[in-house]
């Protein structure tokens, strides 16, 4: 009886109830795209790891992000050859360089340039670069850069720019590889040598390691850091190296942090205005909770009312917080802004939108210390 009186009392007093719903749904909401941005960001950082087919990683030891790493020797190519699992060793290099526009009517613009293994069959970007684009990147000069960083560089396929003061060609675009504070630029390694910016052409950013079928990379990453004891290199899975980078972005950078308070106080706000419209609304039928009284319900069933309410206006609040979720990130891939939403995030919303809901109504509960039977006799 008392969950259809609970449902009965909020379709009745709607009105009253409607802020309560909108601030569950809107802190629900909040936390939901913060969450689902930072975690689409970090997730662009770790791409060059996750959108390539390589099981191992080679770079300076104590690397903690892909964009951080410093260049190791280009000898270590041997070393990883000797072991009867690797299949294939590929060179990526990684350094910076300064953009200008074609017409000139643009600042400079820092990119991040990227050389990969144009050969076929390359594991390096395999997820992101098509066959038909490597093939492009063999003509000297020749770069890929993200469609959402055309507008920003000034340019279309097949325009040209200059990167260090040397003349390249965008030949293609890729999905998804915006860059944190930059642009990402693929080329192939002949191109990236020529522009980027290390004096010693020998140095190497990372190597990605491909091993034979039917060997575990856990246990050759093992093997392969025993062998290598004292040179001047560390050796990480391709999921560990990716954890690595997003857990440093999440935690060491300060943006993780800066979300959690964030969210935090979406959180508190929530409770703030759910817990004074619920008390409000409770105030406003205070003589129908004495009736409830007088006809014998006791204070224990007055609450369950009230919890009921509050589970009720969760539900509405996720529904709504859905919808407008749902749109909002629509807007996002339509624009081209990273955001990334998975089951567990979707359950840390269900989580916020549960706690803002429930621990609002316990604050409310305070109001049924006025629904006294003798309020019928004034």
């Amino acid at each position: 009886m008392l969950v259809p009186l609970a449902r009965r009392t909020l379709l009745h007093d709607w009105q009253r109830f409607l802020p309560a719903a909108l601030a569950i749904a809107f802190s629900g909401l909040l936390v939901l795209v913060q969450v689902a941005l930072l975690v689409g960001l970090f997730s662009t950082i770790s791409l060059y790891i996750t959108a390539s087919t390589g099981d191992l990683w080679v770079g300076f030891p104590g690397t903690q992000t892909i964009d951080t790493g410093r260049p190791i020797r280009a000898g270590a190519e041997v070393f990883l050859h000797r072991h009867p699992a690797v299949a294939r060793v590929e060179r990526l290099q990684w350094t910076g360089g300064d953009w200008r526009a074609p017409k000139g009517d643009r600042g400079g613009v820092s990119v991040i340039l990227t050389g990969i293994d144009t050969r076929p069959g390359s594991g390096v970007l395999a997820r992101a670069v098509t066959p038909a684009q490597r093939q492009r990147l063999m003509e000297p000069g020749s770069i890929l850069v993200d469609a959402a960083d055309l507008g920003k560089l000034g340019v279309t396929v097949g325009d040209s720019g200059e990167i260090g003061g040397r003349r390249v060609r965008v030949v293609g675009v890729t999905e998804g590889m915006r860059a944190i504070g930059g642009v990402n630029v693929i080329a192939s390694l002949e191109t990236a040598a020529t522009l980027g910016s290390a004096a010693d052409g020998d140095d190497v950013a990372y190597f990605v390691v491909s091993l034979h079928p039917g060997h575990d990379a856990e246990t050759v990453q093992r093997e392969l850091q025993h062998l290598a004891t004292g040179r001047p290199f560390e050796i990480w899975t391709a999921p560990d190296f990716a954890e690595r980078t997003v857990t440093y972005w999440m935690f060491e950078s300060g943006m993780g942090v800066s979300v959690a308070f964030g969210s935090a106080v979406a959180l508190l706000v929530g409770i703030v205005i759910t817990s004074q419209t619920l008390s409000a609304a409770i105030a406003g039928s205070i003589r129908e909770y004495a009736t409830l009284r007088a006809l014998g319900v006791s204070v224990g069933d007055l609450r369950r009312i009230v919890l009921a309410q509050a589970l009720w206006l969760a539900f509405g609040g996720l529904l709504l917080a859905a919808a407008l979720g749902a749109g909002l990130l629509w807007l996002a891939h339509a624009q081209r802004v990273p955001v990334r939403v998975d089951g567990g995030l979707v359950l840390a919303t269900v989580a916020v939108v549960l706690t803002v809901a429930l621990a609002s109504s316990l604050f409310a509960l305070r109001q049924l210390r006025h629904a006294d039977p003798v309020l019928l006799l004034r």
